[in-house]
C-alpha cells in the first residue's frame, strides 16, 4: 500500500509535466525508458575527409597495392556497400558537398560562385563552425584557376569554388595543412593532385601518399576524438559505382564494418550531424546517418 500510494503521488505530479512536455515525454519520465532520441553519431573534434579518384571497391579493399588504406579499414570501419551517384567525376563532388549535382554533368571548369545553394561549407560557417579544404597543387590560397599543370591540379575536384556562400579564402594549398592538428577546422576536405589521387597514377602511389601525408593525423585522431575518412568520387565505370569508404579514429569501433547501402548523401548527412548542424543540404535532408560503426 505504501508503494501504491507513492506511485499515485508520482502520477499526480506527472499530470502537469504531461501538459507541458507532451504525453510521450511524461511517460518516459514515469517508465524510465527515456523518450528523447539519443545521438546516433559521435561528435568528433575534427574530421578530415580525403577524396581519391576513379577506382572500384574491389580495386582498393583487399588489394595488395593499397596496404595502408586496408590497414585503416582493419583498424577502423569499412563501409562495404558504399556508392557514388553518377559519372563523370565532377557531379559526384558537388553531390557529396551540397547534396545535389547542381546541374553539373561534365568535368568542365565552372563559373566561380555560380550557385548559392546550401552546402557543407556554408552550413558550417553559418553555424559558427570552422571549415576548410586543402588542395594539392592549388597555386595559392583561394586561387580560382581552372588547372595548374605544374601542380597537377584540377578545379573539377574542388566543388567549393562553385558556391558564392563559401569564401574562396577557405580553400588552402595542401602545404598549409597544419602539423598541429588541434588547429584543423571542425571539418575539412583534402584533395590530392591528379597523380596522388590515383586518377593519373597507380593505386600504390595514392596509397603511399595517404600514408605519408596523413598517417600522422590518423594516428593522432585515434587518441584525440577525431576522424579520418578515406573515400572516392566514383568507380572505374565497371562495378556499379561501388567505391571504398573507410572511417578511422577514436570514435570508431576497431575492425567494424557495415553492409548497409550508403552513398555520398549519407556521408554528407553524417558529417552535418556530427558537427551538430540543424540544417541539411539537398538530398542529405532525407538521407540517413551512417550507423553501426561508432564506439
Amino acid at each position: 500500500m505504501v508503494v501504491s500510494a507513492a506511485k499515485s503521488r508520482i502520477r499526480r505530479k506527472l499530470v502537469p509535466i504531461a501538459s507541458a512536455l507532451g504525453v510521450t515525454a511524461a511517460l518516459a519520465l514515469w517508465t524510465g525508458t527515456g523518450a528523447s532520441s539519443a545521438a546516433t553519431v559521435p561528435s568528433p573534434s575534427h574530421v578530415v575527409v580525403v577524396i581519391l579518384e576513379n577506382h572500384a571497391y574491389s580495386q582498393i579493399i583487399g588489394s595488395s597495392s593499397a596496404p595502408y588504406i586496408n590497414s585503416l579499414a582493419t583498424g577502423g570501419a569499412n563501409l562495404t556497400q558504399f556508392y557514388a551517384e553518377t559519372h563523370p567525376s565532377q557531379p559526384n563532388y558537388y553531390a557529396f558537398f551540397s547534396g545535389k549535382t547542381q546541374g553539373i554533368t561534365d568535368d568542365s571548369c565552372v563559373t566561380i560562385g555560380f550557385s548559392s545553394a546550401a552546402n557543407l561549407g556554408s552550413e558550417l560557417i553559418a553555424a559558427g563552425k570552422t571549415w576548410g579544404s586543402y588542395n594539392e597543387g592549388l597555386p595559392s590560397q583561394g586561387s580560382t584557376v581552372c588547372t595548374n599543370s605544374a601542380g597537377k591540379y584540377a578545379q573539377k575536384h574542388n566543388p567549393w569554388f562553385g558556391f558564392s556562400n563559401v569564401p574562396t579564402s577557405t580553400a588552402y594549398t595542401f602545404t598549409q595543412f597544419p602539423t598541429d592538428f588541434t588547429t584543423l577546422p571542425k571539418v575539412s576536405f583534402v584533395v590530392p593532385n591528379l597523380c596522388n589521387d590515383m586518377h593519373d597514377c597507380s593505386v600504390s602511389t595514392g596509397d603511399t601518399w595517404v600514408k605519408n601525408k596523413l598517417g600522422a593525423y590518423a594516428t593522432w585522431a585515434k587518441s584525440n576524438n577525431s576522424l579520418l575518412i578515406v573515400t572516392f568520387d566514383e568507380d572505374n565505370k565497371l562495378s556499379g559505382n561501388r567505391i571504398a569508404a573507410v572511417v578511422y579514429g577514436q570514435p570508431v569501433i576497431p575492425g567494424s564494418s557495415s553492409s548497409t547501402t550508403y552513398n555520398h548523401y549519407n556521408l554528407l548527412r553524417t558529417l552535418e550531424d556530427m558537427a551538430g548542424l540543424t540544417t541539411h543540404a539537398g538530398n542529405a535532408a532525407t538521407a540517413s546517418d551512417i550507423t553501426g560503426i561508432w564506439s
